[in-house]
């Protein structure tokens, strides 16, 4: 059996696990959880009626959180020419072709994301088994295999970030920080959850968002009753 800290068994004090709660509700609660020294991240982990083992009804893409996640990425940016002052214009931490490469296969990997022009994906496939597993590959389902480098930088320096189904169907994502406001952080969360909505398979059965969990970093989860995923509007 796991041992947990004094901390983390206070803040397991204030969650009951059998209570599905209101989004509304389940954030505030969330909030209370934080007990860190630092500013802990709030994570929300969706399991949907879906069968990954079918690739119809695997789900991967990309969502702009309207409040950012708390935290700025490091953006790299694969290309040549033109697109390496509109990526630097962009505010692109790093930008470059061959040279990148040869410094992530030596190992270097100080940046969050990914960006890379399409010409530059025949150089960039070289490095596939040292980016795949990490989740860094370049991809034009999420929006970074792209020619609108500006949009791409931008978008990800203002708060995208990337969902994808797990082998048990489940996405688990950052909706913001502990200090956020709950205000903020429902906006971000429904914003996700309109997204994966609309991105629902057609070929998905029965009833599709199946449990909502809200953690932080550190703390207990809180469950959403998954029937009422998006919170009620105010009168």
């Amino acid at each position: 059996m796991p041992k947990f800290g004094k901390k983390y068994q206070e803040a397991a004090k204030l969650v009951d696990k059998d209570t599905l709660h209101e989004v509304d509700a389940a954030v505030e609660l969330v909030k209370k959880t934080a007990s860190a020294k630092f500013d802990e991240t709030v994570e929300v982990a969706i399991k949907l009626g879906v069968d990954p083992k079918h690739a119809d009804q695997q789900l991967r893409g990309a969502v702009v959180l309207p409040h950012g996640t708390g935290r700025t990425k490091r953006v790299l940016v694969f290309a040549k020419g033109e697109k390496v002052k509109e990526a630097e214009a962009a505010g692109a931490d790093f930008v470059g072709a061959e040279e990148l490469v040869t410094k992530i296969q030596g190992g270097w990997a100080e940046f969050d994301v990914a960006v890379a022009t399409p010409d530059m994906m025949g150089l960039v496939g070289r490095l596939g088994k040292i980016l795949g597993p990490k989740g860094l590959m370049p991809n034009p389902k999420v929006g970074t295999v792209t020619l609108d480098v500006t949009r791409a930088v931008n978008e990800i320096k203002a708060g995208k970030i990337e969902y994808r189904t797990d082998k048990a169907g489940n996405i688990h994502a950052p909706v913001g920080k502990a200090s956020f406001d709950a205000e903020k952080l429902l906006e971000n969360y429904q914003t996700l959850v309109e997204t994966l909505i609309k991105a629902k398979p057609s070929a998905a059965k029965g009833q599709y968002i199946r449990s909502i969990t809200f953690s932080t970093t550190m703390g207990p989860g809180v469950k959403v009753n998954p029937l009422k995923p998006i919170p009620a509007k105010k009168e």
